[in-house]
């Protein structure tokens, strides 16, 4: 990658007080990140006070989660390509324009219909500003040390963003009210919107065109195949409705890789897909994420549906988590300088996974201390060693014309893989309670067959990783052990 970008950066002087103009552009870029990464999860210790105020369905509970990181998922590559032809400041104030305005929309929501629409328009606006993000900050600071120090905050934010939104959705719920989360959104995306221009720096404005018929393919080829795992639910697997919206999703997904190989400017360039490790980084953040929001999803409902925490005390039991996590991630830049980023990556994604196989062991009489806290440090404690070099190996040896494409599909994987791995567990677990469970005992045996769900995709980005990504490092070794 070449250096950073100069064209337009704010000047350096008097105009920008006491703060370095890198210090500025890492708050602004990170703070923006953490917000939209935020409302993946704020309402996860919501949801029970949602659902009762707009009078939901079980079905409609699930979409308010997933409709916002489907059309963040599917939107995330337009949103990239966006940068890329219009600047990617503009573009950045754009985005979060949009999502701030939708925050306010789903505060004041009335009805599950106006929350559910809402939320998708918020997820535009995510989609718009998560690539957005990674492309300034790969184009703000030199490659080496600082960009790695700069990745590292980026990772660090991304693990810690869910796991805090819990603490602070269940905070908010407990004191105001559960629109107060959304609410919180506003003043933040406004200063941030203020900031921007005045220290972020603008990218070179590309020549050429949208690839629409592939946006249009990539949202709604992941939005049927979603659509169809979530009818599953109440429908059934062999249920038409199911069947056709699977069908229709691989199609529309085939017709996807079809078209990103005869597009002039492809919204995918496949090239990115050429090297293993991008690929293997890809794959493995979609089954990591997968897993992690079922745990989020019901690890959240579980504590208050079972063990009858209210919803501050819910949020309050992922702080283990969440410190492990920040701390961990923060040790990971001098992990990886000493050992590559290959090995935190596997290690990382193992203690995940025994802590996720340890929590599927929750029942009725679960105890919080040993049940939840204890496996919740080792997820911590993986997700933090993982997520950053993940990062780094999503972006690595790209050229700077595809610099927006590629975190474009870092957030893509990481997104659809929420709302697809959402989908799978919620449809593999309702099915298993049966009517003559209470609430409690039937919540709980979910919980259990949704985490061992959980645990499996983390088995299979392990395998994953071996499979792609190791190889990928030795190789790279052993090339430049030769010269």
């Amino acid at each position: 990658m070449s250096s950073p970008a100069t064209a337009n950066t704010p000047p350096e002087g008097p105009s920008a007080g006491h703060v370095s103009p890198q210090t500025a552009i890492l708050a602004i870029i990170l703070l923006s990140y953490f917000m939209v990464l935020l409302d993946n999860s704020v309402i996860f210790t919501a949801l029970p006070s949602l659902q009762s105020d707009l009078d939901l369905t079980r079905g409609e509970l699930s979409w308010v989660q997933d409709i916002y990181t489907l059309v963040f998922g599917g939107f995330l590559l337009l949103g990239a390509r966006a940068g890329d032809l219009l600047g990617r400041r503009r573009v950045f104030i754009a985005g979060l324009a949009i999502f701030t305005l939708a925050s306010f929309l789903i505060g004041i929501a009335p009805a599950g219909w106006w929350i559910i629409a809402s939320r998708a328009l918020q997820g535009i606006g995510a989609a718009i500003v998560a690539p957005a993000t990674l492309s300034l900050l790969t184009s703000s600071f030199a490659e080496g040390n600082e960009r790695s120090r700069a990745i590292s905050w980026y990772g660090a934010t991304a693990g810690i963003g869910a796991s805090l939104g819990l603490v602070l959705g269940g905070a908010l719920t407990s004191w105001i009210s559960w629109r107060a989360g959304f609410f919180v959104n506003v003043p933040i995306g406004i200063a941030m919107i203020a900031l921007a221009p005045k220290y972020l720096p603008e990218s070179e404005r590309q020549r050429g065109k949208f690839d629409l018929p592939g946006a249009l393919l990539a949202t709604f080829g992941v939005g049927a195949v979603v659509f169809g795992v979530i009818e599953s639910v109440e429908q059934g697997w062999t249920s038409l409705t199911t069947l056709s919206s699977l069908a229709v999703g691989v199609i529309l997904l085939a017709a996807l890789v079809f078209n990103e190989r005869r597009a002039a400017q492809p919204i995918m360039p496949l090239r990115l897909f050429a090297s293993r490790e991008r690929t293997g980084a890809y794959i493995v953040r979609l089954l990591f994420l997968g897993a992690m929001i079922g745990f989020f999803y019901f690890s959240s409902q579980f504590m208050q549906g079972v063990l009858g925490f209210t919803p501050l005390q819910a949020g309050a039991g992922f702080l283990p988590m969440t410190i492990v996590n920040f701390a961990v991630a923060l040790s990971t830049p001098a992990i990886t300088r000493r050992f590559c980023t290959t090995l935190p990556i596997v290690v990382g994604i193992a203690i995940a996974c025994a802590g996720v196989f340890w929590l599927s062991h929750v029942h009725v009489n679960s105890n919080y201390l040993t049940d939840l806290a204890l496996p919740m440090l080792l997820i911590g404690a993986g997700q933090g060693l993982a997520f950053a070099p993940l990062t780094s190996a999503g972006i690595a040896g790209v050229a700077v014309e595809d610099a927006g494409a590629a975190s474009g599909l870092v957030n893509t994987f990481h997104q659809v893989g929420m709302s697809l791995g959402l989908a799978v567990v919620v449809a593999v677990a309702t099915p298993v309670a049966a009517s003559e469970y209470d609430d409690a005992a039937r919540l709980a045996l979910e919980s259990s067959v949704a985490l061992s769900t959980g645990s499996l995709f983390m088995v299979l980005s392990l395998v994953v990783a071996f499979v792609l990504i190791v190889p990928a490092a030795v190789s790279s070794r052993r090339k430049l052990s030769e010269k």
